[in-house]
């Protein structure tokens, strides 16, 4: 067949396509002119291959688009997709050169209405967060030991059952208190915030359990309503929020006390098994041995080194050291206080000639007899003046102050000092009958 078979009337002739050309071309022109584009619309066909990549179509009443999203754009969808779900999806135009297919490849995809719910989220989450809800410094410890857990969920929802099961296995001492409400749907938001504050005035729990399965943004809305965050915010009793799968974040996760990323986790971070207790307690008692038996080894090394010393081996000679010391500074004082009185009294007198001989007037006449009265307190208060009113000073043999009768008996003679002099005297034996 000749080229000019296809020639147009009134038409240059033109160069011939090849089929690759003409699809590169097409290519070009579509990639070019549809980049970054959403479109909507209904899954059909979906299939999901073992290399992680998606492939499905989209249509609506009229036409159908293929569409596919890779491996890596697919493992951050927040929603498994399937057959008959609406859709948006976000993407660039491609032409798929094998089949001379133009297709979607696809970015990102939301279920159809996510895309108001997701900024009605972001919205709530930006306000409260300027409002504080989320300030770590306002979260409240969870217990170590709770004695009573409360459970807000669904009654018929998995998980119920996977937190139980796992709090069963663990410590199954623990006691729970379920308060059953919606999780999906319109009136859930109002369900689990009356839950919530009925358990913290009624429940007598020591931490909440907020939790619910997987689902997609519209499922798991009402854990994002302002609230649940409040009636959360507000409660006294430490809150957990454990909703979705651990791809999952709600508005409930960022004003809880705790998240945790699925309801088993919950369970497992409210309780701790037995047996970690009991290897804890084990460890806690090596050391603790440990300690004791170093602590009574240092002591023992103490008291042998203190058992060498002189005060543990002759204890009557250190009193007697100090009770000789203790006599030194009797007679030291005794001593001392008859100096200054006598430095006193000779200070006195040449006060009183030297006033007398420069000024003697009534006053100094007063003066003086007032000096003469301090120099009569001083007498009184020295040990001869003590002596004089028919007090002694007993002396052993070997000349220490005798103070008590135990301490005469041992001694056969005694020097007996009064005020004009000293004579011995001899010990009888005490008539106790007397």
């Amino acid at each position: 067949m000749s080229k000019d078979d296809f020639d147009l009337p009134g038409r240059e002739p033109e160069s011939i396509w090849t089929v690759s050309s003409l699809t590169q071309s097409v290519r070009g022109l579509l990639e070019s002119e549809f980049r970054s584009i959403q479109v909507e619309g209904e899954i059909s066909n979906f299939r999901r291959q073992a290399s992680g990549h998606l492939y499905f179509t989209l249509k609506d009443e009229g036409a159908q688009l293929s569409a596919v999203q890779f491996r890596g754009d697919a493992s951050r969808l927040g929603f498994s997709p399937e057959d008959g779900q609406q859709v948006v999806l976000s993407g660039d135009i491609t032409v798929y050169a094998p089949r001379g297919q133009y297709q979607i490849r696809v970015r990102s995809m939301a279920l159809k209405g996510e895309g108001q719910l997701q900024k009605r989220f972001e919205e709530l989450k930006r306000k409260l967060d300027a409002e504080g809800l989320f300030d770590p410094a306002l979260k409240k410890n969870i217990p170590v030991f709770p004695k009573r857990i409360g459970l807000v969920t669904s009654k018929t929802g998995a998980a119920i059952q996977d937190f139980l099961n796992v709090l069963g296995r663990r410590c199954p001492r623990l006691t729970v208190c379920s308060a059953h409400v919606r999780v999906q749907g319109g009136e859930a938001s109002y369900e689990i915030a009356a839950a919530l504050r009925a358990l913290e005035k009624h429940g007598e729990v020591d931490v909440i359990v907020l939790t619910r399965g997987g689902g997609s943004l519209e499922d798991l809305w009402p854990f994002n309503e302002e609230r649940v965050a409040r009636a959360i915010d507000a409660c006294s009793v430490p809150v957990i929020s454990a909703v979705g799968h651990e791809i999952d974040f709600t508005i409930a996760d960022f004003v809880a006390d705790l998240r945790a990323p699925t309801p088993s986790a919950a369970a497992e971070l409210v309780s701790t098994a037995d047996e970690e207790w009991q290897s804890q307690l084990d460890q806690s008692g090596q050391i603790l041995r440990k300690e004791v038996k170093n602590a009574l080894s240092k002591r023992h090394l103490s008291l042998e080194k203190y058992q060498d010393h002189y005060l543990f081996h002759e204890p009557s000679r250190v009193i007697d050291q100090y009770s000789q010391r203790l006599d030194d500074f009797q007679s030291e004082l005794s001593r001392r206080s008859e100096d200054w009185i006598s430095a006193a009294r000779t200070d006195l007198d040449h006060r009183a000639q030297v006033l007398a001989h420069y000024e003697p007037t009534a006053k100094l006449k007063i003066f003086t007899e007032r000096m003469a009265q301090y120099a009569a307190r001083l007498e009184t208060l020295s040990p001869k003046s003590t002596l004089k009113r028919g007090y002694a000073i007993v002396y052993d043999q070997a000349g220490k102050t005798v103070r008590s009768i135990k301490s005469a008996e041992n001694a056969k003679k005694v020097q007996v000092q009064v005020s004009d002099g000293a004579f011995e005297a001899e010990v009888q034996p005490k008539n106790d009958k007397k």
